[in-house]
């Protein structure tokens, strides 16, 4: 159709930040805040991708407050670097979703020397977060929305915190598994410890969505396949991102007395047993503290 009209915003226009939201359930999440009149700034790996991205996402939403920060969540300098850059551009942060992973059929190291599945789907998201608090605290009544996934499941018993970074044994959906049970306990330690901030903390079960996942050679033979023949059970990346924008925008996605809650269909999802210990969810935010230096 026409491009719409792009109405007159008042300068106090949220700010969102989108983590990988270049392609998928970020980049439509982005489409429907920028749609309603969010500042957008989504942070990703690939700048070309980006750029593309920006302007996609202006065209279909209307909207000319989009813009793109880099960020690649397997290299704690670029993490830190892009929290600066956030810092130096915005006075306030007041959605953040920590959108972006991924999925590798092969164990393989971030330049930090972390398991990467670990170390872009829990660490390099940890500390982002922690580093734009202060962004965080300044908006009125920040929201922190981290994608996790009903493959939490796949963990039988937990975290194994002797093997952390998946040395003695490794297997793609128990990795997987375990970063999306790390997402969990970071939003419940994440929501504990941030709630007198004001700051209300959601994590979300998306569905399984048809996107670009496991894109860019991180998924080979047997996986890659399982997630081709997926596709055609899977919803489409628009009603991936609806309960994510439903918690971005919602009163209930900012309501502390549900802070720390998992949403799936914009509902509270089920939790296996092992993902609701507060313990060991206290017990991952020490050891990530510890290995990303905060």
């Amino acid at each position: 159709g026409s491009p719409r009209a792009v109405a007159f915003r008042p300068m106090t226009a949220r700010t969102v930040v989108i983590t990988g939201a270049n392609s998928g359930i970020g980049k439509e999440t982005a489409v429907a805040l920028a749609s309603a009149g969010d500042r957008v700034l989504i942070a990703c790996r690939n700048a070309a991708k980006a750029t593309d991205a920006v302007m996609e996402i202006s065209a279909r939403s209307g909207s000319t407050a989009v813009d793109a920060l880099p960020l690649d969540l397997a290299s704690l300098t670029s993490v830190r670097a892009a929290a600066d850059e956030l810092r130096s551009r915005v006075g306030r942060i007041d959605v953040l979703i920590n959108n972006a992973g991924l999925i590798q059929s092969g164990r393989e190291v971030t330049v930090d020397g972390f398991e990467t599945t670990f170390g872009v789907n829990h660490l390099g998201p940890f500390l982002f977060t922690n580093l734009l608090r202060d962004l965080l605290v300044a908006a009125p009544a920040a929201r922190v929305i981290n994608l996790a996934s009903t493959a939490h499941w796949f963990t039988p018993g937990g975290l194994d915190f002797d093997d952390l970074q998946m040395v003695g044994f490794y297997n793609v959906w128990v990795a997987y598994g375990r970063s999306k049970l790390a997402n969990i306990y970071f939003t419940q330690e994440l929501a504990r410890r941030w709630r007198d901030d004001g700051i209300a903390v959601s994590a979300v079960h998306p569905g399984v969505v048809a996107t670009g996942f496991g894109g860019e050679g991180d998924t080979r033979g047997y996986v890659q396949r399982l997630i081709d023949f997926s596709h055609p059970y899977s919803v489409g990346p628009d009603r991936g991102a609806d309960t994510p924008v439903w918690l971005a925008t919602a009163a209930t996605g900012g309501d502390l007395t549900a802070t720390g809650g998992y949403w799936s269909n914009r509902k509270p999802g089920l939790m296996a047993p092992w993902a609701k210990r507060p313990t060991e969810a206290a017990r991952l935010w020490a050891v990530s503290e510890r290995l990303v230096d905060l």
